[in-house]
């Protein structure tokens, strides 16, 4: 693995920080004070992002994004972690998913999506299944002549509110295998305004204010069976492929957000003064530092090997869940680690690091638990050795 960055990496590195500081981070005191991003802002955003090429970098160049690889895209999106998800998700990063995608679908949502037109939220999780998905989930799928009737609920569906269409997972049917019934999970497109469907927000977060999370009900919603995506019973798949994807850029995130903690808080110990010295000069403070670099570093290279694995075309499935795992969790430290150097001023309102240190808490929530990627790593260790559990 070649570490050395190449001159367009360095040159999309560059312009992407130089976006952030310059298009997002003004707007971060008003987006937390009123949980609000308004419309003709996000509008804004989303068109600057298009004229400068990085709005939809992780799709094909094939259908019109960036074709960037994977280690390139974790640089991206380290950059854009640098600032809420509130005001980055507006440089928009479109579903993969939506490169299955067929017919007239292509049309309809995967070119719009790529051009910025129309936007996707990916609706999986549910009010009884959270880390069990997409097994657990409950929402309901029925054929019924040329249209499947869906029916069931999905909670914590971030982006919704201004969505223009979700990528919904529901049950469409039971297989019986060998160990047991299996549901068959298929995956559907539906746009807001079918009859039958309703979006409404959810309970209020301490983190990421202004990204909202959203619950969706499916009443006898009616979609006509051109807007399954992919083949029926293949949704898992789909939701697998999103998911470990999805964990390697949350890590990414999770490594630039870590950066600028880490800024702030070493300017802080050069310049804020006790008993007459830097407080950095003191072990207690200076050492503070020295581990939060030290984990900044060994979280990136966690999640660049990881990127690199997945541009080789490996599964890395697991190296996805130890990139998520520890990023999230360095997060987590380092946020708490610069509130106490901050001092009392770590957790007042006028000062950023309170709200860098409350939006880290969901980072080792969403995209699978800590203790979710913990069991796919004991399990792929135990498999290998030839004495694991042999289920999901």
């Amino acid at each position: 693995m070649d570490l050395a960055l190449s001159d367009e990496q360095r040159l999309l590195v560059e312009t992407v920080r130089a976006f952030v500081d310059r298009e997002l981070v003004p707007h971060e005191e008003e987006v937390e004070r009123t949980d609000e991003v308004p419309p003709e802002l996000a509008r804004e955003i989303r068109a600057k992002a298009l004229a400068l090429g990085i709005y939809a970098a992780n799709m094909p160049a094939e259908v019109g994004g960036g074709g960037l690889d994977f280690v390139t895209l974790a640089l991206l999106e380290r950059e854009l972690g640098r600032t809420s998800w509130a005001l980055q998700v507006h440089v928009g990063r479109p579903s993969r998913i939506l490169m299955a995608c067929r017919g007239e679908q292509v049309e309809r949502y995967l070119f719009p999506a790529v051009r910025g037109e129309r936007i996707d939220c990916f609706a999986l999780t549910e009010p009884g299944s959270g880390s069990d998905a997409p097994w657990g989930i409950e929402t309901r799928a029925v054929r019924d002549g040329g249209d499947w009737v869906i029916d069931g609920e999905k909670h914590f569906i971030s982006h919704a509110d201004v969505a223009d269409f979700a990528i919904v997972f529901a049950v469409t049917g039971v297989d019986e295998t060998e160990r047991g019934p299996r549901k068959r999970i298929s995956c559907f497109l539906v746009d807001k305004g079918t009859p039958g469907f309703e979006v409404r927000r959810g309970p209020r977060s301490v983190s990421h204010r202004g990204y909202h999370n959203c619950q969706l009900t499916f009443s006898g919603c009616r979609v006509p069976a051109g807007q399954l995506l992919g083949e029926e019973g293949r949704g898992d798949e789909l939701a697998r492929w999103w998911l470990r994807d999805g964990r390697v850029m949350v890590a990414a995130n999770c490594v630039g957000r870590g950066r600028r903690v880490l800024a702030a808080a070493t300017e802080w110990a050069a310049t804020r003064r006790q008993f007459g010295r830097p407080i950095g000069s003191f072990q207690g403070v200076g050492f503070k530092l020295a581990d939060m670099a030290t984990e900044l570093e060994a979280a990136e290279l966690l999640t660049l090997w990881a990127a690199w694995k997945l541009d080789r075309g490996e599964d890395a499935e697991v190296e996805a869940s130890m990139a998520k795992l520890y990023a999230s969790e360095m997060l987590g430290r380092v946020t708490d680690a610069a509130v106490q150097i901050f001092g009392g001023m770590g957790v007042v309102e006028e000062a950023p690091i309170e709200r860098f240190w409350r939006d880290a808490r969901v980072e080792r929530i969403w995209d699978g638990t800590s203790e979710i990627h913990r069991h796919i790593i004991s399990r792929a260790l135990l498999r290998a050795a030839g004495d694991g559990p042999r289920g999901r």
